[in-house]
């Protein structure tokens, strides 16, 4: 019998595990008591999960003995509520948006197509498209990460099948404003090239409406815009997520997923979370304040270069500190505090670090054990 990375697909024989915030679980291994770990790492609502959520899945315990709507017609109906203009069936909901970028590059892609992809950026894009069989060519962001749409464009040619691009950016907090995505998108559109936007972040903006083409789905048939219940909402362990496009291009993705990929209790806790306005006024309080707070805290910290972001999360440059992410991040452990080495993330080196932003007490704690880290 031959071995089986030779009956593997090519595509697929020699991808690596893809690593990403949140390692809870593994530091929970080494002794850790995870109630006490301060979790910087994972760029999810530092709320945690809505009460009305929660709620939600106390009461409908009872729903675990049934299949979920196949159709989930209730949640697509209250996602097109909350976005405004907006029909259900413009709507796909995915096992977190992670299964739509998977189920995008299935549908799309055909082997030797080509995908650009700014760099860094998040990682699966490039393991979705490497797993579909196509070709990825990186454009480097400037010196300050922010995205050169020109470049991205003149790399358009006949073999470009999709561009990705994560509004805000993951890692770098960086954003393009509406008339640059705009621009990308209408031009992609003329080359037949599919344009793939991850706003996975844009809610932690309270005036994110400036900056989504959501409204602009039915213009653009070439068009698809995922976002994720895990980050503003923090149902993270629940995995779901849903994508916005044409009604075209939402059809042929559903024939192509599989059946139930939303569980039941995913399901009403969206269901209650997506109304609950406090919550959400609430978080936009918490961004307001404590984003300048910690963003103002780093730069006084000798050795770290904070970037500006736009996220709910601050990329850092720590090499004047003359440690590497890794060290850095152990060192934060004796202190219960998990951060993101971002080695891993094509475009950044092992001096960098991402940290997401979490209440005052919390950011005053990170804040104090940097300190102690570097300097004591």
């Amino acid at each position: 019998m031959k071995s089986l990375i030779e009956l593997a697909q090519p595509e697929v024989r020699f991808l690596k595990p893809c690593i990403h915030g949140g390692e809870v679980w593994e530091v929970v291994k080494e002794d850790f008591n995870r109630f006490k770990i301060l979790d910087f790492s994972a760029n999810v609502n530092p709320l945690g999960p809505s009460p009305l959520a929660l709620n939600a899945i106390k009461e409908n315990l009872w729903r675990i003995p049934y299949y979920p709507d196949l159709n989930a017609t209730q949640l697509k109906l209250a996602i097109s509520n909350y976005i405004g203009n907006i029909e259900p069936e413009n709507i796909i909901l995915g096992n977190g948006s992670t299964e739509l970028i998977y189920l995008f590059t299935d549908v799309f892609l055909k082997r030797g197509n080509e995908v650009l992809i700014p760099q860094p950026t998040f990682s699966e894009y490039e393991r979705a498209s490497l797993k579909s069989g196509g070709r990825v060519k990186f454009i480097k962001t400037n010196n300050d990460f922010t995205i050169d749409i020109n470049k991205i464009l003149s790399e358009i040619n006949s073999k470009t099948k999709i561009i990705f691009l994560c509004n805000p950016n993951n890692p770098t907090g960086k954003i393009l404003s509406k008339k640059e995505m705009e621009k990308i998108v209408n031009e992609a559109y003329d080359k037949n090239v599919l344009v793939f936007i991850d706003e996975d972040f844009i809610e932690f903006i309270p005036n994110c409406e400036s900056y989504t083409l959501i409204k602009m789905v039915n213009q653009f048939s070439n068009l698809f815009i995922i976002r994720s219940f895990t980050k503003i909402f923090a149902l993270t362990g629940l995995r779901i997520g849903y994508g916005i496009a044409c009604k075209e291009m939402i059809k042929l993705i559903s024939n192509f997923k599989i059946p139930w990929n939303i569980n039941i209790l995913a399901e009403v806790a969206a269901l209650a979370t997506i109304s609950d306005n406090q919550y959400l006024k609430k978080t936009y309080e918490i961004m307001k304040s404590e984003k300048p707070y910690l963003y103002k805290g780093l730069k006084r910290i000798h050795g770290l270069k904070p970037y500006p972001t736009y996220a709910n999360f601050i990329l850092i440059d720590i090499r004047e500190a003359e440690l590497t992410g890794s060290e850095l991040k152990k060192r934060l452990l004796n202190y219960n505090i998990l951060i993101r080495d971002c080695k891993s993330f094509k475009g950044l080196d092992e001096y960098y670090i991402r940290v997401s932003i979490r209440t005052r007490d919390e950011n005053k704690f990170l804040l104090e054990s940097l300190r102690k880290c570097l300097y004591e």
